[in-house]
């Protein structure tokens, strides 16, 4: 832990010496709040978000916000080393081709549903997830666009890997719109304190267990979103280097919010752009497109809510980076790493390397928070 700040009602833990000041004031408001738990944690690659600052940790006493999961609930990564040691540039762009033509990115789904295998059971009543359901069945499977990516990438542990980063598409985006609206209209009958984008649900409200349901199916959702894409992503590689053989899945969700026990009480966690780190539990921590990522393991900090940084973090926003970085500069830093990456114009510099922190020094700054177990390389990226 690198900073404490102790000026608001409870003390706000960061893993960062500098945080932006818009990131900095939205901390303060979690701090603040009449049902925050213990202390805010903040993590290296932290910055502002909605309401809540991306790399924020929220433990709530009864109470779920859930402008505190975010709009993309269950976005998270997931990972699947291979048995090669090696791919070569033709195969790989061979690859990269037929995951371009199975895999939809940006805004686009597939032209028709997907076999109903991939979807969670409808166990509850889940209003506006069986709104959403049949237009979800053309979308699980999609990258999505932003920061979400498709990844071939050589380890330490000398095995290719690959790993995909997503979330629950437009179903996720549709309970969490609904329930926020849902929760700003009974703040404001509350009479509440509360800022806006911080609208809450009790515990004893009906919302707060409709909520609840709706957010675990998109986090599930969200997982099936990922596992298709990675078949996808095997059936690429198989079709080029036949007999490849694939181990040791990893999943991790990092907008989330779940009943957890810290410091002898059950609480809810909010993870906003972080990843949950109990002892010795595997997760992944991405670099920006060009940058090494990492899988690794857990210490079960408690200071964290047993969580670790999702990634690098932001250094400048979307808008900036395509005002300010130079698409020569970014494309010949990431073609002398020999990465098949994915900038082809300015409107694809809000995912160039220049846009983001450098990996290696967040690394750093949670090294109380999780151990590496295996460095990853970047070979070749597919951007949303």
């Amino acid at each position: 832990m690198e900073k404490v700040v102790t000026t608001e009602k409870l003390p706000i833990k960061m893993w960062l010496s500098d945080l932006e000041e818009g990131a900095l004031s939205q901390a303060k408001d979690l701090a603040n709040l009449p049902f925050a738990f213990k202390h805010i944690a903040i993590m290296p690659d932290s910055h502002r978000g909605y309401g809540m600052p991306i790399g924020g940790v929220l433990a709530a006493e009864a109470e779920i916000i859930p402008n505190a999961v975010g709009v993309d609930i269950g976005c998270g990564m997931c990972s699947l080393r291979t048995d090669l040691e090696e791919i070569n540039t033709d195969d790989l762009k061979k690859m990269m081709g037929i995951i371009r033509d199975t895999v939809p990115v940006g805004f686009n789904h597939h032209p028709q549903k997907q076999d109903e295998k991939w979807m969670p059971d409808l166990e509850k009543s889940l209003p506006i997830v069986e709104q959403e359901y049949e237009n979800a069945m053309s979308q699980v499977g999609t990258l999505g666009g932003g920061n979400h990516f498709i990844e071939l990438q050589k380890g330490s542990d000398g095995y290719v890997w690959i790993m995909i980063h997503s979330g629950s598409r437009n179903i996720g985006y549709t309970v969490a719109k609904h329930y926020n609206e849902k929760a700003k209209k009974l703040n404001q009958s509350m009479n509440s304190s509360v800022p806006k984008d911080l609208s809450f649900f009790p515990m004893d409200s009906g919302d707060f267990t409709s909520y609840m349901n709706e957010m675990n199916y998109c986090i599930e959702f969200a997982l099936q979103n990922r596992k298709l894409m990675m078949e996808r992503v095997k059936s690429a590689i198989t079709e080029i280097i036949p007999g490849t053989a694939f181990s040791n899945f990893i999943n991790k969700p990092h907008n989330f919010a779940a009943w957890e026990h810290h410091y002898g009480k059950d609480v809810i966690v909010h993870r906003k752009g972080a990843t949950r780190a109990r002892k010795d539990e595997l997760g992944m921590i991405p670099g920006s497109q060009g940058a090494n990522s990492y899988i690794v393991r857990g210490k079960g900090n408690e200071q964290s809510f047993e969580s670790c940084s999702h990634g690098a973090g932001r250094v400048m926003s979307r808008s900036e980076a395509k005002r300010s970085l130079d698409v020569e500069k970014e494309t010949e830093m990431l073609e002398k790493m020999g990465v098949i990456h994915a900038i082809r114009s300015q409107g694809d510099l809000d995912e160039a390397p220049g846009s983001y922190k450098d990996i290696e020094e967040v690394m750093k700054l949670q090294k109380d928070l999780i151990d590496i177990e295996i460095e990853l390389k970047p070979l070749a990226v597919i951007k949303g």
